[in-house]
């Protein structure tokens, strides 16, 4: 692969907001507040981007504070392929205090049919037999939940990989369609909604992959949180260790691991050498504020440090 392509249907303006304690019902002072141009797929392109990796960024954007985006896009040279409408893209809250952070996602804007023409006409354009696209994030108001599967159909058919990082109905109706992506990247919540039961250990989590496996879907990678994520592909089974590291801050936490997941893949790495790599993007991001990564070296310096265990499988 030459050519990778992240697509963002409800992007977000992500902000901020640090605060001393979160109380709910009581009035608060803010200690900073940070606004990022964001959105799962976006937050990939992102990443991949500081790893030097060229990328291309589609997906639907507000004109009224399109200006956000196309800072970050020029900043860090990703190529544009979005298509604005009218209207100002969302703004998502990040309540960020020493517990943890608390999200408050509000809806975007509505997808009409001839945006999503547009849309499509760009991924036609974009994705051939050399691309791995990437297709990350909620769904905005008016498109249908068998979207993904359907846009994943139209890539495949024009010989891309797709990479899959989405949930809930969009997801379960992606991984009940003929078609399939080559690589999902659930975490262990959403893994127990398509499983229809409760994985507690990892033993489990590597017999719900496995299942994706058999239906034909060659990579499958779980996320974990602080306990890192497994991945699954063909007769491995890895367990990769997340780091201990000062958090500055969790937003794009999960993206950053798929963009490391991305660069391995990109890269043609090992099972093992990926799964450390999208574990230090992971940890890397949680060290900065934004979807941002550390210089190479530092990432590469962590890297050495990632430990990867050996799962049996049933």
């Amino acid at each position: 692969m030459t050519r990778i392509l992240t697509l963002t249907l409800n992007p977000a303006i992500d902000r901020t907001v640090t605060l001393d304690r979160l109380v709910p019902g009581e009035v608060h002072r803010a200690r900073a507040v940070r606004d990022d141009a964001g959105g799962k797929g976006i937050n990939v392109a992102s990443c991949l981007a500081d790893w030097g990796i060229p990328v291309t960024a589609a997906g639907v954007l507000g004109a009224g504070n399109a200006a956000a985006f196309e800072a970050l896009f020029s900043a860090k040279g990703i190529a544009d392929r979005c298509v604005c409408v009218a209207g100002e893209t969302r703004t998502n809250l990040k309540l960020v205090d020493p517990a943890g952070t608390t999200d408050v996602n509000l809806p975007g804007l509505a997808l009409d049919p001839a945006t999503l023409r547009a849309v499509r006409a760009v991924l036609a354009e974009e994705a051939g037999p050399d691309t791995l696209a990437v297709l990350a994030g909620s769904l905005p108001v008016g498109a249908e939940a068998g979207l993904y599967a359907e846009l994943t159909a139209e890539l495949k058919a024009r010989g891309a990989r797709v990479l899959l990082d989405v949930s809930g109905p969009p997801l379960a109706a992606a991984l009940s369609a003929g078609i399939l992506p080559d690589i999902v990247k659930p975490n262990r919540h959403e893994l127990e909604e398509w499983a229809g039961r409760p994985l507690p250990a990892l033993a489990d989590v590597v017999e719900a992959a496995r299942d994706l496996n058999r239906r034909g879907i060659p990579l499958v990678a779980v996320s974990l949180g602080a306990e890192g994520a497994v991945f699954v592909r063909g007769a491995e089974a890895l367990h990769a260790l997340a780091p201990a590291v000062d958090v500055a801050s969790t937003v794009g936490a999960g993206d950053a691991l798929v963009a490391g997941l991305v660069a391995g893949v990109f890269a043609d790495l090992s099972l093992a050498d990926t799964a450390r790599l999208a574990l230090t993007f992971a940890a890397g991001k949680l060290t900065r504020a934004g979807a941002n990564l550390p210089g190479r070296g530092e990432v590469e310096a962590v890297a050495t440090t990632i430990e990867v265990r050996v799962l049996p499988t049933r």
